[in-house]
């Protein structure tokens, strides 16, 4: 072959290469380019782990009542929260008011987040709501732009047809309420009043509001804040919960309406388990026929779940069986005392933060597990969802709000493909 057709041929070779990755480049950029149409927030498989999907060779199916209510928690499906946002405050800095939606979580609330949700499958979103740097005047008066700030993004779930919950979050302090006899005048006041401005701004909501009485009540800052220890302190302020889900019930009863009957969710002692699972818990009478859910927060196995002083970055769904008698355990003694009779349940905190690079495996079976879990036993549960991504931290986020991208879509899909089981569909 002439150096002019050597040099021709090596030409049209190079050429047919070109085309061919170019060709091959653009099917790829041409069907991520479809992905990302298709599914704009990208909960996508990371392919970087397994989604296990959790089924009767892992877990049995337990039997309930066929009820209404239990039928209601049914339908909730999957749950997330938007934590760090209108729960947020700062006690020494009063003058924040709406600015506190983003104090904590840098990423202001937007429609958009709320259609992600909903397109994903969630059909729950907690929204977690401190009232007390918004008081206008010693009455505890609501700042009215606070309260139509929170409506406004409630009435974004309702849009999409999701259900949700709002609540009293950190106002638990001397200040506001207290569960000792101490404070318990002052509590009560509180309380009534804030709960009466709930009960009258979320009245002309349907059912697919839930009002949640209060969030973690409990002796801030003493030695059994976190668990019941059988001291005079603990039962009183069992007591005081007690009459204050009373009190709750009452109020947003008396208000009539849709509040005459929808759903309402009361915690225990600090929302622990073994807070509504005590003898001393009793749930509050009700006009209305089996309308209280009972919400329960927990972080377990707390050493792989919450502690960010443990090591412990593992959850194998062979070998950590220990790990999962712990969540059983707990999710049999709900079962046994409320579902299986008739009242229900939802968890409506849980999760388990990164504490490595490496540990989304982990994380995503935990979730797995933990959700068919509770789904088998007729309970909803409520990813906690902080908007932490970075530091040494609580990093709990699975979702980036300011983008709206799935940050975690592996977590998400594995709650998701786990939320039905034992359920109608």
């Amino acid at each position: 072959m002439n150096k002019p057709k050597r040099m021709l041929f090596i030409l049209s070779i190079f050429l047919a290469v070109a085309l061919m990755v170019s060709v091959t480049a653009g099917g790829a950029l041409a069907e991520a380019a479809l992905e990302i149409e298709q599914d704009p927030y990208q909960l996508i498989p990371s392919g970087e782990v397994e989604i296990p999907v959790i089924g009767e060779a892992d877990l049995k199916k337990f039997d309930f009542p066929d009820n209404e209510a239990l039928h209601f928690v049914s339908n909730l499906k999957a749950g997330w929260n938007l934590g760090n946002t209108f729960d947020a405050y700062d006690d020494g800095n009063a003058s924040l008011g709406l600015r506190l939606e983003t104090y904590w979580c840098q990423a202001k609330t937007t429609q958009e987040l709320f259609h992600a949700l909903k397109t994903a499958g969630f059909n729950l979103v907690r929204i977690p709501v401190s009232w007390h740097n918004h008081l206008v005047d010693d009455e505890y008066t609501i700042d009215p732009a606070w309260m139509d700030r929170v409506k406004e993004v409630a009435q974004w779930a309702v849009d999409e047809g999701m259900y949700f919950i709002v609540n009293i979050h950190h106002d638990n302090s001397t200040q506001f309420f207290y569960p000792d006899d101490e404070h318990a005048e002052q509590s009560e006041r509180y309380l009534t009043a804030i709960w009466k401005q709930i009960a009258d701004n979320f009245a002309g909501f349907d059912e697919h509001c839930i009002l949640e009485s209060m969030n973690e009540p409990r002796l801030v800052g003493k030695n059994n804040e976190w668990g019941l220890d059988g001291s005079s302190s603990a039962n009183t302020a069992v007591n005081y919960i007690n009459q204050w889900n009373q009190k709750f019930v009452d109020i947003v009863r008396g208000t009539g309406g849709n509040n005459a009957t929808r759903y309402l969710a009361v915690p225990g002692y600090c929302a622990s388990p073994n807070g509504v699972l005590s003898d001393l818990f009793t749930i509050p009478a009700d006009p209305a026929d089996n309308r209280i859910i009972i919400s329960v927060h927990a972080y377990t196995p707390y050493a792989f779940a919450l502690n960010t002083q443990s090591t412990d970055s593992t959850f194998d769904l062979t070998e950590s069986k220990d790990k999962k008698q712990e969540i059983a355990l707990f999710m049999n003694s709900l079962y046994n005392k409320f579902v299986k009779n008739g009242t229900p349940v939802i968890i409506d905190e849980f999760g388990a933060l990164q504490k490595k690079p490496d540990d989304l495996q982990a994380r995503v079976n935990f979730a797995a597990y933990y959700i068919a879990s509770a789904s088998t036993r007729g309970m909803t549960c409520c990813w906690w969802d902080n908007h932490v991504f970075t530091g040494n931290g609580e990093r709990f986020g699975i979702i980036d709000r300011v983008n709206v991208r799935w940050k975690y879509p592996d977590i998400a899909l594995a709650i998701l493909e786990n939320c039905t089981y034992n359920r109608e569909p």
